[in-house]
């Protein structure tokens, strides 16, 4: 009989808490921030007594953390009419996640002048209010972009999605790279080369920032933290260099940040020894969620990001686009809102595909490089002259080391220099098409680039010598 009582006592114990839960429980739950496991006691109640204020406000935050905005936003709307007092708050973090974002303003002023008027700290609500209010100046200026697929993958292992030229260098965990273990949430960009790294690593204060380090012969150099503008208040993380070795893209959720993670950008100046202002890179890229490892394959003409937008605990969705040669935003005035709205958030992949032909050779392209097929070339690589008797067409035809590792470099500044002509070119249109305004903005960064066409072009006539003497002479021996 003892035995019979012992063992029904245990399986009583292992027994589910949830379907025994009271609403003094799920309360408790609430203000632990367990919002998952109260959901279901306050989801019961509020079908009960629909007209509770107080039930619509519970489960309405629970939905909202629980990453369902959208069925939040009935009972926070109904909460805030009642006046609960934090109901404006969590609200206007709805409509900022369903990019209503000038509701959102609206809701957060409410809640900060609610807090002043009884005198109590509003720091933070002023900080929400402040990202909503930047988050309507983005929304005016959604990018055109082409996004051609996405894949849903594990957030620990995201990486693995990346599908890169190795014209474009490679990317690696922090742990991978660097043969550690334990929680390292960095990553690492390595040029193709293999001669210079940008990683993220953790500091004293666990907040994570950027380095580079550069390969002497066979040895890496101390690793030098880039300017404090890009580790400024906050966590900084998944770097990546284009091949032109001056542009630099990096996600942040420090000051800038619409939400979480954002994507920005900035340009190493020759002429300065310093980096341009950096640039939030703007929507659809970046959204009130984490966005980040934002990657261009020039080689392949495709651009990868990732973002937790819309996903469940643990995964990531990696969205694959057409790189743009220079931003072009849709017209805000002209457009619904429901429209722009889903572009904002790529609602639909298929709404951003206005060139079917470039849709088609994208993933084309795209499939290629999943399945590891090389594309399809000329019936020789180049055309390199290194004297009146000799003309290299592929690389394998150097006989100097010296002198192929040389034309690789030039390889790579070669395909910098096209890109920033073609960048320059098209600015140049645009500028013949603005006005005054819109001019004065832009003739800054079309004079530096001016000057980092000029620069290039310059390294690639010196290059180019250097590499004839040196195959040259070798030749000679």
């Amino acid at each position: 009989m003892k035995k019979r009582l012992v063992i029904f006592i245990l399986y009583c114990c292992t027994l589910p808490l949830v379907s025994a839960q009271t609403l003094e429980e799920a309360k408790g739950m609430f203000t632990k921030g367990e919002y998952a496991k109260a959901k279901p006691v306050f989801e019961k109640y509020v079908k009960s007594q629909a007209t509770n204020a107080n039930y619509n406000y519970w489960y309405g935050v629970c939905c909202l953390k629980t990453n369902e905005p959208q069925k939040a936003l009935k009972y926070l709307e109904f909460a805030a009419k009642r006046k609960i007092q934090n109901a404006p708050l969590y609200l206007g973090q709805v409509y900022n996640d369903l990019y209503r974002f000038e509701e959102a303003v609206s809701n957060y002023q409410e809640y900060v002048d609610l807090l002043n008027k009884k005198k109590q700290p509003a720091e933070e609500a002023n900080k929400l209010l402040e990202k909503s209010k930047i988050n309507a100046r983005m929304f005016k200026g959604v990018e055109k972009v082409c996004v051609i697929d996405s894949f849903v993958v594990d957030k620990d292992d995201f990486l693995s999605a990346y599908k890169l030229s190795e014209e474009s260098g490679k990317l690696f965990t922090y742990n991978d790279y660097f043969k550690q273990e334990g929680k390292n949430p960095g990553t690492v960009y390595e040029t193709e080369l293999g001669n210079k790294i940008y990683y993220s690593e953790q500091g004293k204060d666990k907040t994570l920032n950027i380095l580079s380090k550069n390969k002497m012969l066979d040895k890496w150099g101390e690793g030098n933290q880039l300017p404090s503008s890009f580790n400024a208040n906050g966590n900084s993380n998944y770097p990546f260099m284009l091949t032109d070795g001056a542009t630099i893209y990096f996600a942040s959720d420090g000051e800038g940040s619409i939400g979480g993670y954002d994507i920005f950008v900035t340009r190493y100046n020759t002429n300065t020894d310093a980096y341009l202002a950096i640039e939030n890179v703007g929507m659809p890229f970046n959204s009130p969620y984490n966005d980040y490892m934002y990657a261009i394959d020039e080689y392949n003409n495709l651009g990868w990001f990732a973002s937790d937008r819309y996903q469940p605990e643990g995964k990531v969705c990696v969205y694959v686009f057409i790189p743009n040669t220079s931003k072009q935003i849709y017209n805000f005035e002209a457009m619904e809102s429901d429209s722009l709205k889903h572009l904002a958030q790529l609602h639909s992949l298929k709404e951003t595909w206005i060139d079917k032909k470039a849709v088609a050779e994208a993933k084309e392209r795209l499939q290629a490089v999943i399945n590891k097929k090389p594309i399809e070339k000329s019936n020789y690589d180049f055309e390199f002259f290194i004297n009146d008797e000799l003309t290299y067409h592929s690389i394998d035809q150097f006989k100097s080391p010296e002198a192929k590792t040389l034309f690789k470099k030039y390889q790579l500044l070669s395909k910098g220099y096209r890109q920033q002509s073609d960048k320059l070119d098209t600015q140049r249109q645009w500028y013949e098409k603005a006005n005054k305004a819109e001019r004065t903005k832009m003739t800054g960064g079309i004079l530096d680039l001016e000057r980092r066409v000029q620069e290039m072009s310059q390294e690639l006539d010196a290059q180019t010598i250097s590499i004839r003497s040196t195959e040259i002479l070798y030749l000679k021996k």
